[in-house]
């Protein structure tokens, strides 16, 4: 195996890949695969069905595939998926599914910074951010390139779209639309993600139509079906940005977040 340092314990069955450096006390439980070039830097637990990708860095005190904290969990082994170049930062916790989708699936290049919570049967995307001591309840989605600010509070079974921006300290309590900016108490959409977009390669013309649905959804008058009928039967090309919102919405279970 690769670097490990002599204070680690480490069960033979797990599977460690040689380019791995595995730091001062570090526990690692017998169904756990580490992937090549991955660090745990020191006092980092992985416990049983723990998955971690390649270029992985795990600082101390992380805690990775631990039972979830839900009554009904049963014991039934499912398994936490940590994916390429990922980084999980001091005393953040990732806990494993349960029975309902027998997994917790983090994605490639997703940034947990200290003290973050990802609890059982979520799924983080790539490229997502997650600030400081933001906390995520179990089911939760989080689209790709999202931001969740520091202390957010997100409750089971909501969805956060690709590309929004979570302020810090916020609680939500209904699904937000891809692209948005939320924010205030109680959490509102503000706006979209203007800069954010502009960042990552979207156009003008895309956020053009991108404000355009959303004016038409929330600063028309129509309630959320409504809206979108009359955005769509008054676009005769709708863009693909677009689209992703129209299907997430009429998706959400739970409800959306609208503007003030």
């Amino acid at each position: 195996m690769g670097n490990i340092h002599p204070s680690a314990v480490i069960d033979k069955k797990a599977q460690i890949a040689e380019s791995a450096t595995i730091g001062p006390f570090c526990v690692i439980e017998a169904d756990v695969v580490v992937g090549e070039n991955t660090a745990l830097i020191s006092s980092v637990v992985l416990a049983n069905g723990t998955r971690l990708g390649n270029n992985v860095t795990v600082h101390p005190g992380a805690v990775i595939g631990t039972a979830p904290q839900d009554l009904k969990y049963a014991g039934e082994k499912t398994v936490a998926i940590v994916g390429d170049r990922t980084v999980v930062r001091e005393c953040a916790t990732i806990n494993r599914g349960t029975i309902a989708s027998r997994k917790t699936v983090v994605g490639s290049d997703v940034l947990i910074m200290a003290y973050c919570h990802v609890a059982h049967d979520c799924i983080v995307g790539d490229k997502v951010v997650m600030a400081n001591g933001a906390q995520l309840g179990g089911h939760v989605e989080i689209g790709e390139w999202a931001i969740v600010g520091g202390l957010a509070g997100i409750n089971q079974f909501m969805r956060i779209g690709a590309h929004c921006m979570i302020a810090a300290c916020g609680k939500v309590t209904k699904d937000v639309p891809p692209y948005c900016l939320s924010g205030r108490e109680p959490m509102v959409v503000e706006g979209i993600n203007v800069v954010g977009l502009r960042r990552r390669g979207f156009t003008p013309d895309d956020i053009l139509e991108i404000q355009q649905f959303y004016n038409v959804l929330f600063r028309s008058g129509f309630n959320i079906s409504t809206g979108i009928a009359k955005y769509t039967e008054t676009t005769p090309i709708i863009t693909q940005s677009v689209q992703l919102c129209i299907d997430f919405i009429q998706s959400s279970k739970r409800g959306i977040l609208r503007s003030s």
